[in-house]
Parts: structure tokens; sequence; C-alpha cells
């Protein structure tokens, strides 16, 4: 059996508009709403780690991380890191010309990588004239690695271990407590290999992440581990203090989070946002077509 109705009037007509069109106005606000937070999430998912943290990846020594141009870095995260001219009293310190070193780090079960590209547009490696200089790079980390020394080259009480690489094939390990303090390594074990291409510099440095050696560093800790870094332009007669410099940056050695984790807790944030913007859309539906009924 069929149910008659009444035929709708005019204002019943009208009301059952009107609810349409704020059915459509809350679904537009839900979709606004879920663009906002989705532009606002955005920029921290492409880069969810705490700040001034390179992540630590696995890697295979089959690979060959030791080369430069190995597909073993491919899926290791760089961290583009700036660098400004190093504070210093010689003789045009502040006329440097490096802003950034972009920095990778690995480990295998035996060793720790890093790889270092910098923008160069000449491979300086040649400094037997008196006013030549070569391009070079250093890396810096403390001995003591539960305590932050002075990032100008450390302290008595921390001194630091310096990693130098230089374009004409020198390889140094120094420990150094303060300016001026720098000691070799009798023997470094620090392994250098390096190239240069398209104007770009890239150095990896490894070493053993064990060491029972005195005053050097070991990496095989439960914490994070300070790192800074140095660089030169030999082109631009850079030398000595003459240097571009970063802040303190760190490893995270230790068990606390990593940029992984943090990118996953704000996917799932973002999950929640969407799902919150898609419930509020589906109740207001609803009420709209109850109330048309």
């Amino acid at each position: 059996m069929s149910e008659n109705r009444e035929p709708r009037n005019d204002s019943e007509t009208r009301a059952g508009r009107s609810r349409e069109r704020r059915s459509v106005a809350v679904g537009a606000i839900a979709i606004a709403s879920l663009i906002v937070v989705t532009t606002a999430l955005a920029p921290m998912l492409v880069s969810a780690r705490p700040a001034n943290q390179i992540p630590v990846e696995s890697v295979s020594v089959d690979d060959e991380p030791q080369d430069p141009t190995s597909d073993a870095w491919d899926t290791v995260p760089a961290v583009d890191i700036p660098l400004a001219s190093a504070p210093s009293g010689v003789p045009n310190a502040s006329d440097t010309t490096t802003e950034t070193v972009s920095v990778q780090s690995a480990r295998s079960d035996e060793r720790f990588y890093l790889r270092l590209s910098w923008s160069d547009e000449t491979a300086d490696s040649n400094a037997t004239d008196p006013r030549a200089f070569v391009d070079a790079i250093a890396v810096q980390v403390p001995k003591n690695t539960s305590a932050r020394p002075p990032i100008a080259m450390g302290n008595t009480e921390n001194p630091v271990n310096l990693w130098y690489w230089s374009a004409d094939g020198e390889t140094e390990e120094l420990l150094a407590g303060g300016p001026g303090t720098t000691t070799e390594f009798e023997q470094a074990a620090v392994n250098t290999s390096a190239s240069h291409d398209n104007g770009r510099w890239t150095v990896v440095m490894s070493r053993d992440i064990e060491s029972d050696a005195t005053n050097r560093t070991s990496l095989a800790v439960d914490r994070d581990v300070d790192v800074a870094f140095a660089v030169w332009n030999g082109s631009n007669m850079e030398r000595s203090g003459q240097k571009s410099v970063s802040e303190w940056y760190h490893f995270p050695l230790g068990s606390g989070p990593q940029g992984p984790p943090y990118e996953a807790i704000l996917w799932t944030i973002a999950g929640l946002a969407i799902t919150g913007v898609a419930l509020v859309t589906i109740h207001a539906v609803r009420n709209t077509r109850g109330e048309t009924r």
C-alpha cells in the first residue's frame, strides 16, 4: 500500500533548499579544514626529526659505502648543515665562501661512515705554489661523548678528535684541547675517499666504531654524540682559522627517538585529523537529510 503525502508548500521547499545549502557549506568547510591541516603538517612530515640531528642509517659493507658514488647512499637521508665564517683573529677570517655542507651518516656492524658533500667549482688539490692552498674539510667529535666541549676545538677538560681531509690526498686524525693545540695520532684510524664532479666535492670518511686507543673517541656508546664541521676553500686562500664552520649537531646513537618514529607520529596525527573532518562532514550531512524527511 502506498502512503499518501501532502504536497510541500513553498516554505517547506525553501527550508529544504536552505538545509541542503548548509550541508554543502559544511562539506566545503570540512574540505577547507582538511587542506589547512595537511598544509600545516606537510613541512613536518618531510623532515620530522629533532633539531640539529643527523640520523644514522644501517648499511652493508658489501654495498661499498666507502665509495662516494656508491648506491648505498641513495637511501641515507642527507642533512644540509649551514656554515658561517669562524670567529678568528686571523686576517680575512670573515672572507669565506662555503655556506652549506650536506651530511649523511651510516654504520655497518663494525664501521661508522660519513659522506660529506659541498659546492666548490674548483678542485684545489695542489699547494706547491706559496700562494696556493688546497680544499679541505674537518669533522670534530668530543673525546668524552657524555659532555659537550667548547666548539672551538674543545678544551683541556674535554678535548676533541678531528678527522681532517685535504684535496692533496692528506688524511689526519688529530687531538685538540683548544685552539692551536692539535696533536696528530701516531697512526690514523680514519679512512677517506673523495670525488669532485659537477662543481661539488664528495668525501667519505669512515672509522671503526669500537676504539680502545687513548684519547680516541669511541662511537660504541648508547647516547647522542656531538659533531661539528669545518670547510676550507683553497681558491679563496682559506687556511688555518679562515674557514667556514657549523654549530654543534649530533648523531642519535642512543636509544631515544630518531626521525622515523617522529614521522610515524605525525602521520598518525594527520590521519586522525582527516578522520575527524570526515566524521564531522558525515554527521552534518545526516542531520540535514533527517531534517528534510
